[in-house]
C-alpha cells in the first residue's frame, strides 16, 4: 500500500482511544490501567481503601424513591467513564450495567454502589485482557442469569462470554425483556441469547477463515435449564 499512498510507519500499536496495547513475544495485552486512574481522580477516589468484592452478591437494587437524591449530572458523567471501561473490563459489566438502569433519579444507595465498584478499580487497576501466543484457538461460551434481583419489574439479568485463545473476545450483561417465573427459565433465556451470539460469532469466523468452524460449547451451571434446552418440548404424563 506504501508504493500506492502516502504513508508513514509508525512502528507497533502501542495506544489507541485509552487502550493500552503491550505486544510481546507471549502474547498482547489490552487494558486502560492510564485511564482507570483517571476515573479514580476525577470522582476523588484516587485514595480510597480497594476492595475485592464488586457488589454484595445478596443486593438487590431498587429507585429507593425513599432516599436522598444525589447529583444526577454528577452520576451520569461517572457511569460513562466506567462503560467506557467496558472495552477490557468484562469484570465489571454486570455491575455497571445494574447502576446504569438508575441514571433518571440516582439515590444514595446508588452513589454507594457506585463508590464500592470505585473501590475495586483502585485495587484492579491494571487489569485487562491477554490474548496469549499458542493458546488454545477453540471458542467457548460461558451463560448466566441472575433471577429476579430487580426489586422495581421483577426483570432477570442475562450475562454471557465467550472465550477465544483463552480471553475473552466479546461478554454481555442486561436486563431480560420477559418476567422469568423460575430460576430456569431466566438460565434458559440468557442461554438462548448466548446461542444466538454462537451462531454470530460462528458465521463471522467461517467468513473470515474461509471454512465452517467447529461447533461452539456454551456453559450453563444450571440442570433444568440444560435439560430444556435438549428437550424444549412438553411433556405430559398422567
Amino acid at each position: 500500500m506504501s508504493g500506492r499512498f502516502e504513508m508513514s510507519d509508525l512502528g507497533k500499536l502501542t495506544y489507541y482511544l485509552g487502550i493500552e496495547v503491550r505486544q510481546r513475544d507471549e502474547g498482547i495485552t489490552l487494558r486502560q490501567e492510564r485511564y482507570t486512574k483517571k476515573i479514580l481522580e476525577e470522582t476523588r477516589m484516587q485514595d480510597c481503601n480497594p476492595v475485592h468484592v464488586l457488589m454484595d452478591p445478596s443486593l438487590k437494587m431498587s429507585k429507593a424513591s425513599d432516599e436522598e437524591r444525589v447529583d444526577e449530572k454528577e452520576y451520569k458523567r461517572n457511569i460513562g467513564c466506567l462503560r467506557y471501561l467496558l472495552h477490557t473490563r468484562p469484570d465489571i459489566s454486570y455491575s455497571v450495567g445494574v447502576l446504569s438502569r438508575y441514571m433518571a433519579e440516582p439515590r444514595t444507595s446508588h452513589a454507594a454502589a457506585m463508590k464500592q465498584v470505585l473501590r475495586y478499580l483502585q485495587g484492579t487497576p491494571s487489569y485487562g485482557l491477554m490474548f496469549k501466543r499458542g493458546a488454545n484457538a477453540k471458542l467457548t461460551g460461558y451463560s448466566d442469569a441472575s433471577h429476579n434481583v430487580d426489586e422495581d419489574d421483577g426483570r432477570s439479568t442475562t450475562g454471557h462470554v465467550f472465550y477465544f485463545f483463552d480471553s475473552p473476545i466479546t461478554w454481555c450483561s442486561q436486563k431480560q425483556e420477559t418476567v422469568a417465573l423460575s430460576s430456569c427459565e431466566a438460565e434458559f433465556m440468557a442461554g438462548t441469547e448466548a446461542a444466538k451470539q454462537a451462531i454470530w460469532l460462528q458465521d463471522l469466523f467461517s467468513e473470515i477463515v474461509g471454512k465452517q468452524g467447529e461447533r461452539v460449547v456454551i456453559y450453563i451451571d444450571n440442570k433444568s435449564a440444560i435439560a430444556l434446552s435438549r428437550n424444549p418440548g412438553v411433556s405430559w404424563t398422567e
